[in-house]
């Protein structure tokens, strides 16, 4: 679900302190999204599915990312109205715990 070694790599480039930044505001501009997705806003859905596909790779968000690229695709094929915006939205809640979860027992080991 996580691609810890993005992770790594991402703590590395910014350091500590310029990876909690980085963290909250992804989790922040990504919760916008994903509240307009879950309020059934979908008029600019190829566009926000771009975002959070772009975001989750830079922040090792692997699956979500991976399923953002699909609904793109469809979308792209005209076929918006069939990507499970449920199971996206799932998916980036369950991320977003294993994302936290994971960082917390990294910073207590």
């Amino acid at each position: 679900m996580i691609d810890w070694s993005r992770v790594a790599e991402l703590q590395s480039e910014v350091g500590e302190d310029g990876f909690a930044e980085v963290a909250a505001l992804f989790l922040e501009e990504t919760d916008e999204v994903v509240a307009r997705l879950r309020a059934g806003e979908v008029t600019q859905l190829p566009r926000d599915l771009h975002f959070l596909k772009g975001s989750a790779l830079n922040l090792g968000f692997r699956d979500l990312a991976l399923r953002c690229q699909e609904g793109e695709r469809m979308c792209n094929a005209g076929a918006s109205g069939a990507v499970d915006l449920a199971t996206l939205i799932r998916l980036y809640i369950d991320s977003k715990t294993a994302f936290s979860n994971g960082l917390a027992r990294h910073s207590a080991a």
